[in-house]
């Protein structure tokens, strides 16, 4: 079940945590996210898994920033959430959709205990002008049933910024060495 408007306030300060809240972003059932001023752009062609990608930061100005179409821009919420006991989950807005602006292209889904900004993953079919403040995407919360157990990430749990990929943490403790050796080595024939 997703929590209404009403009961997204009630459980303010417990289970959910927006910080700054603005009681005229409240929807019936879900809260609108605003665009922070930065956004990062990677400047490698190819983006590798396996490693640190390089990035450029830029600060979107209040006279507005045009996305260009087949690049992506990273971005972050103004606002910190926290949620317990609850699944978040981001989607963008219909009015921004409309633009061909595709907000959050994957994971909409958050973890139950997820404490920080939420880093946007943001595409545009055609040119379109951002502005710093607007309303980019909603937060939804799902109730669930069962035991919980909270989300701990040392890659994105606490974060104070936009936020690349660390997959590649992922492979530096997980896998092998040798397993990456073989595997690049299949890739390569």
């Amino acid at each position: 079940m997703i929590l209404t408007g009403t009961e997204i306030t009630e459980q303010l300060g417990r289970d959910v945590v927006i910080e700054p809240f603005d009681s005229d972003r409240l929807n019936p059932n879900s809260y609108n996210l605003s665009l922070h001023n930065e956004l990062l752009v990677y400047e490698e062609i190819v983006l590798d898994m396996q490693r640190p990608n390089r990035f450029r930061r830029y600060t979107i100005p209040p006279e507005g920033f045009v996305l260009n179409p087949n690049q992506l821009y990273l971005a972050r919420t103004v606002e910190r959430t926290e949620t317990h006991n609850l699944v978040p989950m981001v989607e963008g807005r219909s009015s921004i959709g409309r633009l061909g602006l595709f907000v959050h292209c994957t994971n909409g889904y958050g973890d139950v205990g997820f404490c920080g900004y939420w880093t946007l993953e943001m595409f545009a079919v055609q040119p379109v002008r951002v502005y710093p403040g607007v309303p980019i995407c909603q937060i939804l919360y799902h109730s669930i049933s069962g035991d919980v157990t909270e989300y701990k990430s040392d890659k994105y749990q606490h974060n104070q910024d936009i936020q690349p990929s660390l997959l590649f943490k992922e492979f530096q403790q997980q896998y092998d060495p040798q397993m990456r050796l073989s595997f690049g080595q299949e890739l390569a024939e």
